[in-house]
């Protein structure tokens, strides 16, 4: 081969930065043109999570509301004597009911399995160890905890029988001159040191990383659909392959497009939280006795954008290897889906107690940055970790946008005509061309 081919051979295969410029206005004016990719890139990151973080909320407020309403009919089995402050107590609450046992105790438990009676109160005589004081006794609850109006009423009579025997546990020892420092032994308390501001930031950093994962995947999802199998439905690749710009520089753009606008969504969707969160969480904590600052500290700004950054870059390659297969936009979303629902997967990583970033951990994708996201929000910056989180997702990111470009390369695959998917495409091209060139000794 001449030196002059060779030449032009790798001119071919060298990215045109100029025009991988000017393919990327084009790609991203088309996609803000497509009505989907702009629902789901733009207004779904801005509206779609407050608006479900809104509706959660103000659905359990009102289904813990009607709870409350529930006036629980009770059985009372076996009362003891000498109680009568305990049954004026359950008579006179203004939530409980109490009906007749009209039928036997296997009866009353079918009762509760159909849903007509809320809670059974059986009384026994006390164990041995409790039967030295006068008048004791024992009590059982029998209720449905898969029925809420139930467990409603279990709590109800528990926290009844709780006051009764605190007041009367402290009678009886006053009847006999024992007074409540003797024979409480120690008093229990609890005290939380953590700051309204400190516990905002371990609140968002259990609900932002996993929101921002999932916002990213969807922001990449229909753009990486459009720019490979929608530009094919279209009929658009051979015109688009026909211009001054190498097939390198054409995938370089695409992928750009598809990364910027996962990013946009993943840094839309965190600034909608933020905006959102207070005016949702604050009248609840507020009723509940609790102070909470929701409030992103500085130094995680830049790490945040950074996350994006990587994660947006490695789900739109990934996302890109599996549409270049997919000759219409609807086979691209079906063989996106399984590498979408993968992406979900290390979100589950988040729920473990007490996972933190390690090295180890730092060199898996996609859990690597969503807990350097956790970590920058409650605002521990371990900077040796989140270097080599961002090498290791590079890696990642280059390996895929590798393999993105050289499955471009064949002709059949950029046209359309290959019927195939990446699994048969490595079988036949990846592993036989290995097999023909193995590694020099």
């Amino acid at each position: 081969m001449t030196t002059g081919r060779l030449a032009s051979l790798r001119e071919l295969r060298r990215i045109d930065w100029r025009h991988v410029a000017i393919l990327y206005r084009r790609e991203m004016r088309a996609a803000f043109r497509e009505k989907t990719i702009v629902l789901n890139s733009v207004v779904i990151p801005i509206v779609l999570y407050p608006f479900l973080l809104w509706s959660v909320f103000t659905g359990m407020l009102f289904v813990t509301g009607q709870t409350e309403k529930f006036v629980s009919r009770v059985v009372l089995i076996d009362f003891p004597e000498g109680h009568p402050a305990l049954r004026r107590a359950l008579e006179r609450h203004e939530k409980l009911r109490l009906a007749p046992a009209s039928g036997p105790k296997a009866w009353l438990e079918a009762q509760l399995q159909l849903g007509s009676l809320d809670a059974v109160l059986e009384f026994a005589p006390p164990e041995q160890a409790g039967a030295g004081l006068n008048a004791n006794f024992a009590a059982r609850i029998l209720y449905n905890q898969s029925r809420e109006r139930s467990v409603a009423a279990s709590k109800r009579l528990s926290e009844i029988l709780e006051a009764y025997r605190e007041e009367w546990l402290l009678r009886e020892a006053r009847k006999r001159g024992v007074g409540a420092e003797h024979w409480l032994v120690f008093d229990l308390a609890a005290q939380n040191v953590a700051s309204g501001k400190e516990m905002g930031a371990f609140l968002l950093g259990l609900l932002l990383p996993i929101i921002f994962v999932v916002m990213v995947a969807i922001g990449c999802f229909y753009p990486a659909v459009d720019a490979v199998a929608g530009e094919r439905e279209r009929g658009t690749w051979e015109t688009l392959v026909s211009t001054a710009a190498n097939r390198r520089s054409i995938v370089a753009a695409k992928y750009f497009s598809v990364a910027s606008l996962g990013g946009l969504a993943g840094l839309l969707n965190v600034v909608a939280v933020l905006v959102t969160v207070k005016p949702i969480f604050g009248p609840i904590l507020e009723e509940a006795g609790k102070t909470v600052e929701f409030a992103l500290p500085l130094g995680a700004v830049p790490v945040l954008v950074l996350a994006a950054v990587l994660l947006a870059g490695f789900v739109a390659a990934g996302m890109m290897i599996f549409a270049s297969f997919a000759r219409t936009f609807k086979e691209g979303q079906a063989m996106i889906t399984p590498f979408y629902l993968l992406i979900m997967l290390p979100v589950i990583f988040l729920q473990v107690p007490g996972l933190s970033l390690t090295p180890a951990l730092a060199l898996v994708p996609v859990v690597n940055i969503t807990l350097m996201v956790r970590e920058a929000i409650s605002g521990t910056l371990q900077w040796p970790f989140i270097g080599l989180t961002t090498a290791a997702s590079l890696l990642a990111v280059g390996a895929c946008v590798r393999l993105a470009a050289f499955i471009l390369q064949f002709e059949d695959i950029l046209t359309g005509s290959y019927s195939g998917s990446l699994w048969k495409f490595s079988r036949e091209r990846l592993l036989r061309r290995a097999a023909c060139h193995p590694p020099v000794p």
